[in-house]
């Protein structure tokens, strides 16, 4: 190849380029986006979500006019999960925080009401990979795993097949515990209003860095943190041990290890299948240039929020592989997540 014509191809593959980075900001220009938020508002998915939604749109070409938060809780996410694929534009002009909940929902074909297959969205990036934790009001008496394993202790939960009631079933099954599981809540708000009733000891499921978010259950020191669930443990958190190290056979590690791969997916943010690739391509850029940004950082900070990225394609892997483990692994961790028995399993009054 002549030198010459090296440059020609060098310079029409930048006009190229220019002219897809100027199709992109035309299009974004002015737009109103949305981010589909899978819980309540205050919860801390709408912490998070929000948080995203005030600086994204400084990272996006074209600049959009703003991202607009829409919450829209129901079946642990899978309502919301259901609106990107049935209803949202396909135009990459909305995005969703949605949660490592309905990805094992997917691998263990759990929930049938889940009508997409959560592999074709395009991830954007996971915020963070708080672990997960079960936690009892400080006035319970369980303050200790090994409490958990001699006394009955109540724990709220939404619904009969709710990862809040699955990770109970799941200690109850292979650690042992004697968790009775509340059910009928309608979402995270509620069950934390009733542990501080005393209507229940304590929250069956929520990531650590929520609690810290949106609550001040933490600094006040208003819960005992029973076990944490993810794929090492939390710095915050030396002492409370982690679920993974808990297997007392090989066959109960592989399947503590396949729940704690689903729960380090984290708050992970997607656009829907079948927007085009440059838009795609365009919002991943956005996000990880966005969980850099001085000026987000800071108020992630104020908030107490906090951040630990992974790449859009690095989420993408990852749930990729919770949804593509072995399928007696999968068969198992799902009889592992059933209550034994309807003893378990009460209903919170007046639900």
């Amino acid at each position: 190849m002549t030198r010459s014509l090296a440059l020609i191809l060098l310079l029409a593959s930048a006009c190229i380029a220019r002219a897809q980075a100027d199709a992109l900001a035309d299009f974004y220009r002015g737009k109103q986006m949305k981010i589909i938020i899978r819980t309540a508002a205050g919860t801390g998915y709408d912490v998070y979500s929000r948080l995203l939604a005030r600086h994204i749109v400084r990272h996006i070409p074209g600049r959009p006019a703003l991202m607009l938060p829409v919450n829209m809780e129901g079946a642990g996410g899978i309502v919301a999960a259901n609106y990107m694929t049935e209803v949202a534009p396909k135009d990459g002009t909305v995005i969703a925080m949605l949660n490592q909940g309905i990805i094992a929902d997917q691998a263990l074909g759990i929930n049938k009401t889940l009508k997409t297959d959560l592999r074709t969205f395009n991830w954007l990036g996971i915020m963070s990979g708080s672990n997960d934790v079960l936690a009892t009001w400080h006035s319970s008496p369980t303050k200790t795993l090994a409490d958990a394993m001699r006394r009955e202790t109540l724990v709220g939960a939404t619904g009969a097949g709710s990862v809040s009631t699955q990770m109970p079933a799941v200690y109850n099954n292979i650690l042992g515990t004697r968790f009775k599981i509340v059910i009928g809540y309608a979402n995270g708000g509620e069950i934390n209003l009733a542990m501080e009733r005393g209507e229940i000891e304590g929250k069956a499921t929520n990531p650590y860095s929520s609690y810290v978010a949106a609550t001040s259950y933490v600094r006040d020191h208003l819960i005992n943190i029973i076990i944490q669930t993810g794929v090492k443990k939390d710095p915050a958190m030396p002492d409370v041990p982690l679920l993974r190290d808990l297997g007392k056979t090989a066959q109960d590690t592989a399947i503590l290890d396949f729940i704690s791969n689903s729960v380090a997916i984290g708050w992970p943010i997607a656009t829907n299948p079948g927007v085009p690739a440059p838009r795609v391509a365009a919002l991943r850029r956005a996000f990880d240039e966005t969980l850099r940004d001085p000026e987000f950082l800071a108020d992630a900070a104020r908030q107490k929020v906090d951040i630990s990225p992974t790449s859009g394609l690095e989420a993408q892997q990852m749930i990729d592989a919770v949804i593509g483990a072995p399928s007696h692994i999968k068969e198992e961790a799902k009889r592992a997540m059933e209550p034994k028995s309807d003893e378990q399993v009460k209903r919170a009054a007046g639900k």
